[in-house]
């Protein structure tokens, strides 16, 4: 377990991410990140992004093609039919539950990915309508399949991130921005996923663990991965990097509530430690 204790940090003063000491003892307390209060509120945050709502839960049945190049988009974290992790997903379930309403939907799902990144997006349509997006939503009332979300979320995104978090030394803050680069940019070690911004970031400054200073690390890990958004054609001037932005510039590593957030447009606010779920 992690020994460190996490709170506020000093910083400069920011009316929208300014934690009162008082109120945030319940966070500040806490050791280690495992805890799972830091994991919920991770997940608060991505969701934001993600589904513009804190309440990840609302999203076991949202599937839509966003036009990025990536087929269906659906799910906790936005498993797409065109990389891959969607077709893992379906497998995990159909594993758990044979019969299941997307199990018959695997020998597609194995047909898109066997087919050139460019063509997926059109051969997602070809091969999954008219009726996948509805067997989709139907498949998440099974308990089944929302257990098989939040496992495939926690082996491929959350664990990951969690163990990059402990072992570069980062707090919560870092540990919520490690999650969301986890889930935007997908596993892997080439410079546009999870393990190369973090190794570009590392290039600009140490992480805690090799001494370096925890506040211009993360920094350094926001901007290598609005480098990479930018790259894609996906930056937003106040798109999913602004909620880290203001949190490290009021210096909230320790992610100690009350606070308040903003991402494209949308203004949320975390008044206390939040009950995981």
């Amino acid at each position: 377990m992690w020994e460190r204790l996490w709170g506020r940090k000093s910083g400069p003063e920011n009316a929208e991410t300014q934690g009162e000491e008082t109120q945030g003892q319940e966070v500040q307390g806490r050791a280690g990140l495992a805890d799972p209060v830091y994991k919920e509120i991770a997940l608060q945050l991505t969701s934001t992004a993600e589904n513009s709502t804190p309440d990840w839960t609302t999203a076991f049945a949202y599937i839509e093609d966003i036009d990025d190049g990536r087929g269906y988009t659906g799910g906790l974290v936005g498993w797409c039919s065109g990389t891959g992790d969607m077709l893992e997903l379906v497998q995990a379930y159909t594993a758990a539950a044979p019969g299941n309403p997307l199990a018959r939907y695997l020998p597609q799902l194995e047909q898109i990915m066997d087919a050139p990144d460019k063509k997926r997006p059109a051969l997602s349509h070809r091969l999954l309508d008219p009726s996948f997006p509805a067997d989709w939503q139907a498949a998440a009332e099974d308990p089944a399949f929302r257990r098989a979300q939040q496992e495939e979320r926690d082996r491929v995104y959350w664990g990951p991130a969690l163990e990059a978090a402990a072992r570069d030394g980062v707090g919560p803050l870092g540990l919520a921005i490690y999650y969301d680069v986890s889930v935007n940019h997908g596993p892997g070690d080439d410079d546009e996923s999870f393990g190369g911004i973090l190794a570009t970031a590392r290039k600009a400054h140490r992480p805690p663990a090799e001494g370096g200073d925890e506040a211009a690390y993360l920094a350094a890990v926001v901007d290598a991965r609005v480098a990479v958004l930018k790259s894609w054609g996906d930056y937003q001037k106040h798109g999913r990097q602004d909620i880290h932005k203001g949190l490290l510039e009021a210096g909230n590593l320790g992610l100690v509530p009350p606070f308040s957030w903003s991402v494209y447009g949308d203004r949320f606010e975390l008044s206390s430690a939040p009950a995981p779920r």
